[in-house]
């Protein structure tokens, strides 16, 4: 008894054994051929590496043409060719080379577990400016984003004018054409490339192997971050009625109404009279309003009151009219009269020592 889980899942470094004249050993009966145009811009560097391709081709008996004039290589099969594949992985390494792939990598198609996908993006996007920049989000900054993208899928992936050519294991190219789609339906590659970070991780975990990811997995919400802006004037829908609106009143029903129809020629030519002669008071009266208002003076800012000198300290009066008293009695440049007393006593004992 054999556990089920372990006939789906493929032992780790396994190998599909490779294909061999053995297989195939009476070659095959038709020969069949592959063409393709490429870019003036390729011509030069076509030129260059066509010697390379031919070797490469030669090894799996398929010939490969360049014709420079018509600009288009082609790929036939011939009496030696035993492996039927390999017309298709040269229409690929052909196809590839068109789309700016250098050799060194396109040449990897020709092996067993390699395969490519070219994914169209000139048509999903309407406006040029548009597909532009969402083809630069998906290259990123300095190529980091792409550079991401390769390393987690193991695919070599070429961004090229409305393609993108992408190159490595099948399991790689189904993610690969997943986040360039979305990128394209505005969808940041950011999102995709985080996904496959835990499924990368998830998978080095036998356990989980069988088990659903989906827990695992973030869900991103679409947000809109700008509000529809709404109109100014809003047509709001009256409810419907079986019935018809009701009619308007002519002139002469609005004159029965208001009994002006019964009143004589002369009468309704004075009334009218009337009517316009209180129009033109009432526009007289607003109009001369309107000059008066030059003649109103504006009105005028209160004046700021000055503060009246503080009189808290009193002024001693009899005190200054004492000193003003003793000042006069002074002479400039005199001694006091109790210094002068005192001199002149001092003065006269000395002439009684004498």
């Amino acid at each position: 008894a054999v556990d089920e889980s372990e006939l789906l899942t493929v032992p780790d470094g396994w190998k599909e054994p490779a294909f061999t004249r053995e297989d195939n050993p009476k070659g095959l009966l038709e020969e069949s051929s592959f063409a393709t145009l490429f870019p003036k811009y390729r011509e030069a560097y076509l030129k260059e590496c066509w010697p390379l391709v031919q070797k490469a081709l030669g090894e799996h008996y398929v010939n490969a043409a360049l014709d420079l004039i018509e600009g288009s290589m082609t790929v036939t099969t011939t009496k030696k060719t035993f492996d039927p594949y390999a017309i298709i992985r040269a229409r690929d390494l052909i196809k590839l080379l068109a789309r700016s792939v250098p050799f060194e990598q396109a040449v990897r198609i020709l092996q067993d577990d390699v395969a490519c996908d070219i994914i169209k993006i000139g048509s999903l996007v309407r406006k040029r400016e548009t597909f532009i920049k969402r083809r630069a989000r998906l290259l990123g900054p300095k190529g980091s984003t792409l550079k991401a993208l390769e390393l987690l899928t193991n695919c070599y992936i070429m961004v090229q004018g409305n393609t993108v050519s992408a190159l490595g294991p099948f399991s790689g190219l189904k993610e690969v054409r997943k986040v360039v789609l979305d990128t394209m339906k505005n969808i940041h590659p950011i999102y995709n490339i985080k996904t496959l970070m835990i499924k990368r991780e998830l998978a080095k975990d036998p356990e989980l192997r069988t088990q659903s990811w989906e827990r695992f997995l973030p869900k991103f919400k679409r947000k809109n971050l700008k509000k529809r802006k709404e109109p100014k004037k809003k047509n709001t829908k009256k409810e419907y009625t079986p019935f018809p609106p009701p009619q308007p009143e002519s002139q002469i029903d609005k004159e029965l109404a208001s009994g002006e129809y019964f009143l004589k020629e002369r009468q309704k030519k004075r009334k009218q009279m009337e009517e316009i002669k209180a129009k033109q008071a009432d526009a007289v009266k607003r109009r001369q309003e309107e000059r008066n208002k030059a003649f109103i003076p504006p009105k005028e800012k209160p004046a700021v009151k000055t503060k009246k000198a503080s009189t808290e300290k009193k002024i001693d009066i009899e005190a200054i009219k004492e000193k003003v008293k003793n000042a006069k009695k002074k002479k400039l440049g005199a001694l006091p009269e109790e210094e002068v007393k005192l001199k002149m006593a001092a003065d006269e004992k000395k002439k009684k020592k004498k």
